[in-house]
């Protein structure tokens, strides 16, 4: 199935990080955090093409894990916030390649096709679920503070409003 048809017949709207998503899962569980009530699970269909290749570099509280359902390669840089250690993955379906892939809370992503890919159909699931307020985007703030990546992330900071 190519990109259009992707969009059309999983209903994806544009996701304000890059791309396409579609929340396809909530559930009517509640827990407390220390942040208030949150779903215990939210999913999502998250969607790369070539008109869309970035998801920009951000952060969620909760741990998020992500499960390669067509397309591809895509690219994830993760920064760990603690450590400053930036580290590679690739989605895909090459041996040196993995299908899944585990962030957890508190670390800086994002992603961008890579190779001949025209589109990635990710899905994930958030866990506590998703929540705007545990949500923040990457800025040149980021930037200054790892000096070091500032050639591997740049591109992927959002551009400032």
């Amino acid at each position: 199935m190519n990109p259009l048809e992707l969009i059309a017949r999983l209903d994806l709207e544009r996701h304000p990080e890059g791309g396409w998503f579609k929340r396809i899962h909530t559930s009517e569980h509640r827990l407390d955090t220390a942040f208030g009530a949150r779903a215990r699970v939210t999913s999502i269909h998250y969607l790369l093409t070539a008109d869309e290749p970035l998801g920009r570099l951000h952060r969620n509280r909760s741990d998020i894990l992500h499960y390669l359902q067509g397309g591809g390669p895509v690219e994830y840089l993760l920064l760990d916030d603690a450590s400053g250690e930036l580290r590679r993955v690739v989605l895909g379906s090459a041996p040196d390649q993995q299908l899944f892939l585990f962030v957890p809370g508190g670390v800086w992503k994002a992603s961008r096709l890579i190779g001949a890919a025209d589109h990635a159909l990710v899905s994930e699931a958030v866990v506590p679920g998703f929540d705007f307020a545990d949500h923040a985007f990457a800025d040149s703030a980021l930037l200054a503070r790892f000096p070091q990546h500032r050639d591997a992330l740049a591109a992927l900071v959002r551009p400032a409003a």
